[in-house]
């Protein structure tokens, strides 16, 4: 027998056009698969959901057109025993949906299925439409490998990608903050990102970012410059005349640690410590990293 997978899982749910004749007197949770309409606000976000970001203006167009042909594809939802229901695929026409009034929709009501399941159906049908972004996508790759203990082969397979397409895009979680919130917002592409992860530390990742924004480098500029950065023999610097060498060496340790430019500034036996951060986001992930040292 062949075993269900979620893509057809997700492929049969999606194709659902028609409603279901229910037997008389049959109730509707007793059924695997019910089709019906819902009252719209009966219907709960998907707390698995891997898009992050819906643009108003994307929205406003599908409202548009939901008003003026209705929605084509079914939501899916699984009901939450209290007599509302958790969104599983859907949440763009959901959102759409509220934007152009509607006071039902669709939905094919599936019974209860466990979380990973969840997430799976959730992120095949964005990656299938091309909803998420490259970080959403990554991200939601790392919580399927450490919420269920899956391999990236494992994820791949349940994906229907290649392994080294996973690979790739988890690469992406590697780079700072603030250039993995360049590439969810389009500032710069995928190719842009793994072309700067070519370079090695923080600081030079950052500047060569900065230059690709600021020149508008193409990716294989990108490449280059990141080969040449590599390639360029070490200069040895005079120390400066206010760093010491067990200055120096707390700094670099606190930079291994911390993930980011770290300065430490002595005056006699007291100073301080600066650490550098781009956004409230990567101060948390200071924090996190902070707190693990506990």
């Amino acid at each position: 027998m062949e075993e269900n997978t979620p893509q057809s899982i997700l492929s049969n749910e999606l194709s659902a056009s028609l409603p279901v004749t229910d037997p008389p007197g049959t109730p509707v949770a007793l059924l695997p698969e019910h089709f019906t309409e819902i009252d719209i606000n009966l219907i709960k976000p998907n707390p698995w959901q891997p898009r992050k970001i819906f643009r108003e203006e994307n929205l406003d167009e599908l409202a548009t057109s939901i008003k003026q042909h209705g929605i084509l594809q079914p939501l899916v939802v699984i009901p939450t025993g209290d007599g509302n229901y958790q969104l599983i695929v859907g949440e763009r026409r959901l959102r759409a949906s509220k934007i152009a009034g509607l006071a039902k929709v669709p939905a094919i009501v599936r019974d209860a299925m466990t979380e990973q399941l969840q997430l799976e159906l959730a992120l095949i049908e964005n990656i299938q439409r091309h909803n998420l972004d490259p970080i959403e996508e990554a991200t939601a790759y790392k919580q399927l490998m450490e919420a269920y203990s899956m391999t990236q082969e494992q994820v791949a397979q349940k994906m229907g990608k290649n392994r080294t397409t996973v690979a790739n895009t988890l690469r992406l979680l590697n780079l700072p903050l603030k250039i993995q919130r360049a590439i969810a917002e389009g500032i710069i592409s995928e190719g842009h990102g793994r072309a700067i992860l070519g370079v090695v530390g923080m600081e030079k990742q950052l500047a060569l970012f900065e230059l690709v924004v600021s020149d508008m480098l193409t990716v294989r500029q990108v490449e280059e410059k990141a080969r040449e950065i590599m390639q360029r023999p070490k200069m040895i610097k005079a120390p400066k005349t206010s760093s010491d060498p067990e200055t120096m060496a707390i700094e670099n340790e606190l930079r291994g640690k911390l993930g980011t430019k770290v300065k430490v500034q002595k005056t006699g036996e007291s100073g301080k410590i600066m650490i550098e951060f781009f956004s409230k986001e990567e101060l948390d992930a200071f924090m996190d990293k902070v707190h693990k040292l506990e």
